[in-house]
């Protein structure tokens, strides 16, 4: 199994960043929504959510924690054996947050494709932050 890990510093407070981040029915699409198009709960803890190409994935909520502002979520389909993916918010300086960010996945081959992804996709997800503050 492998991991890939992304951690960005974001000008809004932690409060605000999780508002949005634990968010687990809406966060994608407020965060990135130029990539999805569609994001709803399909059960209490699966969401199912729609890529402007048209795909469509679902990923099932694992663990919420609101004290240490952390959530985690599994991405479900026949592409993987394994992704768990968290999210986690710690205060910085100055009002500012810090984002981690954490794909675990299996088989290892996702790791690069995983790996641009979250770089490609994190800058915006930064923005979208920022603006919401």
């Amino acid at each position: 199994m492998g991991s890939v890990i992304r951690e960005m510093i974001v000008d809004a407070s932690p409060e605000k960043v999780w508002q949005t981040v634990g968010n687990f029915a809406d966060g994608p699409r407020l965060t990135t929504p130029d990539i999805f198009v569609d994001c709803r709960l399909i059960e209490p803890d699966l969401r199912q959510m729609t890529f402007a190409d048209g795909n469509v994935v679902r990923e099932r909520l694992i663990a919420r924690d609101e004290q240490a502002r952390r959530i985690v979520w599994a991405w479900e389909g026949e592409e993987v054996s394994h992704d768990n993916t968290s999210m986690q918010v710690f205060a910085e300086n100055n009002g500012r947050s810090r984002l981690v960010w954490i794909h675990d996945t299996s088989p290892d081959e996702l790791c690069g494709w995983l790996a641009a992804a979250m770089d490609q996709i994190g800058p915006e997800i930064r923005r979208s932050l920022e603006r919401a503050n």
